[in-house]
């Protein structure tokens, strides 16, 4: 993990660059694989799941004694976790449902929205070097609240051509039927483009690698839309002389954990805590079973020291992380002047991991700097909102005059002729 003293502003945007692969050399990658998939369908998907993922299977679609048997491979302290999560998230995500309020802008004129499921989504669910199924819930939990017609899982196989029991018993759990063993590229290109046996949806879900990413955003130019372009997993604590070395260390390996590419970022106003964190992080990577993995995202980390606590908050606002923690025992009274960020923990209590699992937020989250722009996942991801207006006689007569005006101004007479004989109607009466 590089530490760096005091860098001047000048240079925050460039240590705020992530790991990433070159998009050019990605999207070539992409485009010739949703090709492929869009003349061969299934074959297609077959054949790359047989190269990527190194699976010999014959089917895509998980069979139904597969998803019947998994749950008799779960432990019940794992059912009873999934349970307690599973709750928690459905409470948050209830909590977001909207009541349509009807608003009237001028006399007679009468304006409201309605939300509306999107029919068919696409719930991608990494699970090549880990079995991401908490993902399930944070994706197929709101999909399900929203009412979505059909949910379609996608989710690589393992080399045996099976899906972890775990990844099906979740799925199962919160009433998720279609599921198909396939990952990557492959996955997006089957859910954009839909095959003979995998769907076609109309919006695409879930995190993933660079490659994913890549393979969502292109998957825009085919009419489909995704939730976001979330990509390797990202944190960025920020440290003062009252937070606890030991929990950041931990918090940082927590996301170093998920891949090489992911990154995490440490800032503080105060040297001692940069270095007792960097050496707690040297005695925990002992005892993880994937601290390969972790060395790698640390090599591409930064621990970085900087004048006071609120340049800590202006340079995360620069990076816009997906997940900020505020290891601080005085955490929320800074949280006026956070701006960018994906979802916020809050004190030294408050582990991502909370986030990541069992609080109830959604931890599909925007990386590489979307924070910025983008929301996290939540309910309204799952539905569109519908506008709707009511023009009674009184109302048309209170603003015509005015859109007649306006309409003329833009030279749009059949728009000014629409409301003038409606006026023409009322008068002879």
């Amino acid at each position: 993990m590089q530490k760096v003293i005091n860098p001047p502003k000048n240079e925050w945007e460039k240590l705020s660059k992530r790991p990433l692969k070159d998009f050019n050399s990605l999207s070539k990658i992409v485009n010739e694989i949703f090709d492929d998939i869009k003349r061969n369908k299934d074959e297609a998907v077959l054949r790359y799941t047989r190269l990527f993922d190194k699976a010999e299977i014959t089917t895509l679609q998980l069979s139904e004694e597969e998803y019947n048997r998994a749950s008799d491979e779960i432990p019940e302290e794992l059912k009873n976790a999934i349970k307690l999560a599973s709750r928690n998230i459905e409470k948050f995500h209830l909590s977001q449902k909207e009541d349509s309020k009807i608003c009237e802008t001028s006399k007679g004129v009468y304006c409201w929205r309605e939300s509306r499921p999107i029919e068919k989504v696409g719930i991608y669910i990494p699970g090549g070097s880990a079995p991401l199924f908490s993902t399930i819930m944070m994706l197929g939990i709101p999909a399900k609240i929203a009412g979505c017609k059909e949910i379609i899982m996608c989710t690589p196989p393992d080399k045996n051509g099976e899906i972890n029991p775990i990844m099906v018993y979740t799925a199962k759990t919160i009433g998720i039927k279609s599921i198909f063993k396939v990952g990557g590229i492959q996955a997006i290109g089957a859910l954009a483009l839909g095959t003979e046996a995998i769907p076609k949806v109309d919006k695409i879900f879930g995190p993933g690698n660079q490659f994913v990413t890549a393979a969502k955003l292109i998957a825009q130019n085919y009419g489909i839309a995704i939730d976001m372009p979330a990509g390797p997993s990202e944190v960025l604590v920020i440290a003062d002389s009252s937070s606890n070395p030991e929990f950041i260390a931990a918090d940082l390996l927590s996301q170093a954990e998920h891949g090489e590419d992911s990154q995490v970022i440490l800032l503080s106003d105060d040297e001692r805590i940069i270095d007792e964190v960097i050496e707690s992080i040297k005695n925990q990577l002992s005892d993880l079973p994937r601290k390969d993995t972790a060395i790698a995202a640390l090599k591409e980390s930064k621990a970085i020291m900087l004048n006071s606590i609120e340049e800590c908050f202006e340079f995360s606002n620069i990076y816009a992380p997906e997940h900020l923690i505020i290891a601080s025992d005085n955490a929320k009274s800074y949280l006026s002047i956070i701006e960018n960020a994906g979802s916020v923990f809050i004190g030294n209590y408050s582990c991502e991991s909370a986030g990541d699992y069992a609080s109830g937020t959604n931890h599909t989250l925007p990386t590489n700097g979307f924070a910025k722009n983008y929301s996290g996942v939540s309910l309204d991801s799952f539905v569109k909102k519908i506008t709707f207006q009511e023009v009674t006689k009184e109302g048309i007569m209170n603003i015509g005059p005015s859109i007649e005006f306006m309409a003329e101004a833009e030279q749009l007479a059949a728009h000014k002729k629409a409301v003038s004989v409606r006026l023409k109607k009322i008068n002879e009466k």
